[in-house]
């Protein structure tokens, strides 16, 4: 047995912590990367003074932004929305540029990878400076313009490393984004899982049929859009009410503004963090609403691997090399240390490529190397009627998303928009692809004249709850299946809104600004909804050996499907349906409807002591100090989605309704709209009056006079400033 002596064992414990040292330094230089510094204050508002743009603040601290052009609306329009939610638009930078990980940890990571995936960048720098519309990359660089004065001026809450703020950013948001809207990511999250058992699609006639059914879960989708022709109202009044349901705070949450230029611009509406233009909202001619929709507009297709060189794919019968690319993603560590992950990001003829341990697959999706996104929203900012609207349209650089139309002409509309893939037909589109075929492989969309719209129908009545556009009016001109091929996929379900839309409307009965009203903000669960079925399956059970049970039974049984504020059965109901309606939000399975019924009145019991706590004691709206009763709830019309169940026993609103405006064109031209939204103008400033100064008007279902005309804007200023020249 060798010895080791007590100078030996110094000598081992001296150069073994020396090796240690090495290791550790050696490790701490692998792992140094620190963020730079912003670029001074002098160079980042260096840019400022080309910009000339006057900011009004009403008397709800909404932002009413006058330029000479477009570009200084833009700039102006970075500026006042970065005072009221800077740090969000900061988030939404890096994760666009795909650093996202580099400031949040390794969670972000996913976000990064898929920034690469898609090819944001290398589609922003093809096309940016070559393809793009000058007026389009003049709107992007002032915006950039406007964010770099803020950081320029506020230091210190703006981010390490992000500034300076480039055109190419806000381009890139919209590349990044918009597919997600149809639910993109829900399919490549599919394809991650590791008991993923997705059907494939056969040759046409081939006699053979799919194997492996496992259904896809859904991505949340919600928004409410109403159109009332002159003819269907009670008064000749031409009616848009714009109803969006997104999260209340965060990246896709809605701020609201208003921008004028000389150049033709006068709009207001709701725009995300990080966009310069209005998203949707009303002009002096026309207005529209958006709500999500969910057509098939991604393919999956099973590659053939070589096996003697995993580097190839086979394509009608020959080996072809992938495009390889690497993506570093940096993990935030602690301070200066991050973690650099390299990994490799393929392409096919198809698209992306995912390797996961149950096969190889390519995606191709509507919005893949799509770059005019911003540039369709500008045109549709400066239309004037039904004519230069769908000349927008026409554009067709967005791929989804629902659109309900009206103008002071009389003219109302529903268009299913989407860049519908130029597939073949016949096949299975919304199964697994076969990979190794190149006449599988869709080389564009289908032109926009084909794109299901509905102008002008016999009733006079447009409507989408994120329903399939076989159901947009209550008359009997609706849009049929048979009028477009399999292949382009369309939307064909329903939602509890939808039903409830149909359950309401008569093709005939007038719809006056109240009966609009009162349809929007209807609680109500329509027959044969979700809500509808869970129910009836705890009121079929036998509850007879449970007295207490059967009790609670009976007062469910009593529950009219409303979730109106004071309504003491709406908790009982509310609580049973909630998860059944939100797991396909969620992706938790929901649970058996006895289960969940045994599980809401425990809850309550818990929590008030009874099962019949009025709606409003559970189901609340809260900002900072203000806590306020609300109805709705989740999938009804007046939408209300909590962010959980809380352990406190409160429900608090989280997603659903946001900002809605009701526009309004008389028979003479005049213009009227009012608005509101759920919390206020200042996304983050708890100490601003304008926090949650809109809350209580929310929560009762009332308005605010949209503020059109300068004249009472002026009237109602409470603060004037130019950003970079004066205040």
């Amino acid at each position: 047995m060798l010895k080791t002596t007590g100078g030996e064992m110094k000598k081992i414990l001296k150069w073994g912590a020396i090796a240690l040292a090495i290791i550790v330094i050696g490790a701490g230089v692998f792992l140094w990367d620190p963020l730079p510094g912003n670029p001074s204050r002098k160079d980042l508002s260096a840019q400022a003074s080309a910009y000339d743009v006057e900011i009004i603040r009403d008397t709800y601290g909404v932002p009413h932004i006058y330029g000479a052009r477009d570009a200084d609306v833009a700039f102006g329009v970075a500026y006042a929305h970065a005072e009221d939610d800077f740090e969000t638009i900061q988030e939404v930078v890096v994760a666009t540029r795909g650093d996202l990980a580099r400031y949040r940890g390794a969670a972000a990571a996913p976000t990064d990878y898929l920034v690469a995936l898609f090819g944001v960048w290398t589609t922003v720098d093809a096309h940016y400076d070559t393809d793009l519309a000058e007026d389009v990359r003049a709107l992007a660089e002032a915006y950039a313009a406007g964010l770099n004065l803020y950081a320029a001026e506020h230091p210190d809450v703006t981010w390490h490393g992000i500034a300076p703020f480039t055109g190419k950013d806000v381009v890139a948001g919209f590349v990044f984004k918009t597919p997600l809207f149809y639910g993109l990511d829900e399919t490549l999250l599919d394809l991650f899982d590791d008991a993923r058992t997705a059907q494939l699609s056969l040759d046409p006639g081939s006699g053979r049929e799919a194997w492996l059914i496992g259904p896809k879960t859904a991505p949340p989708r919600g928004s409410n859009a109403f159109a009332v022709a002159p003819a269907r109202s009670d008064d000749g009044v031409t009616r848009l009410l714009i109803n969006s349901h997104q999260p209340m705070t965060g990246p896709v949450a809605w701020w609201e503004a208003h921008t004028v230029s000389e150049e033709g611009l006068d709009i207001q509406g709701g725009l995300f963090p990080g966009t310069p233009i209005i998203l949707h909202g009303f002009n002096r001619d026309l207005g529209w609403a958006n709500t999500v929709s969910k057509p098939d507009l991604a393919d999956v297709y099973r590659l053939t691997i070589n096996p003697d060189d995993d580097m190839q794919y086979q394509l009608d019968g020959l080996w072809r090399d992938f495009e390889v690319q690497t993506a570093t993603l940096r993990i935030k560590l602690f301070g200066p240390f991050a973690l650099k992950v390299k990994r490799k990001v393929l392409r096919s003829e198809h698209g992306p490529v995912i390797e996961t341990d149950h096969g190889v697959y390519a995606i191709r999706y509507a919005g893949m190397g799509e770059y005019r996104q911003l540039e369709q929203y500008y045109r549709l900012n400066k239309a004037t009627n039904w004519d230069s609207f769908q000349d927008a349209m026409a554009t067709n650089a967005l791929p989804s998303i629902n659109y309900i139309y009206a103008d002071k002409d009389g003219n109302v509309a529903f268009i299913h928009n989407g860049q519908y893939p130029n597939r073949v037909d016949d096949w299975d589109w919304q199964q697994d692809l076969p990979g190794d075929r190149s006449a599988l492989i869709w080389p564009g969309y289908r032109p926009y004249s084909e794109v299901p719209v509905l102008l002008n129908p016999q009733s006079g009545f447009i409507f989408n709850s994120n329903n399939q556009p076989y159901d947009a009016t209550d008359g009997p001109d609706n849009l049929t299946p048979d009028m477009f091929p399999a292949s382009m996929g369309l939307q064909i379900d329903q939602t509890n809104r939808s039903l409830r839309i149909m359950e309401l409307t008569d093709g005939i009965a007038p719809i006056g600004r109240q009966a609009l009203l009162d349809l929007k903000f209807d609680t109500g669960y329509a027959h044969g909804s979700e809500a509808d079925m869970v129910v009836t399956a705890v009121l079929a059970q036998d509850w007879s050996d449970e007295p207490e049970m059967q009790a609670a039974v009976d007062h469910l049984a009593a529950w009219d499907r409303q979730m109106d504020i004071d309504n003491r059965h709406a908790a009982l109901g509310g609580l049973t349906v909630v998860r059944e309606i939100t797991a396909k939000f969620t992706h938790e399975p929901a649970p058996d409807p006895i289960d969940a019924f045994r599980e809401a009145a425990a809850y309550l019991n818990r929590h008030y002591g009874r099962i019949d706590p009025s709606w409003g004691e559970v189901n609340r709206l809260v900002r900072g100090e203000v806590n306020l009763p609300i109805s709705g709830a989740s999938d009804t019309l007046r939408a209300i989605y909590p962010a959980a169940i809380g352990d406190d026993g409160q429900l608090r609103a989280s997603a659903g309704d946001t900002w809605i405006a009701l526009v309004e064109w008389a028979p003479d031209g005049t213009q009227r709209a009012e608005v509101i939204s759920p919390f206020g103008s200042a996304t983050l400033d708890q100490a601003s009056p304008h926090y949650a100064d809109q809350a209580p008007l929310f929560a009762a279902e009332t308005w605010r006079t949209a503020l059109i005309d300068r004249a009472d804007v002026d009237a109602a200023a409470t603060r004037r400033y130019r950003p970079g020249i004066s205040e």
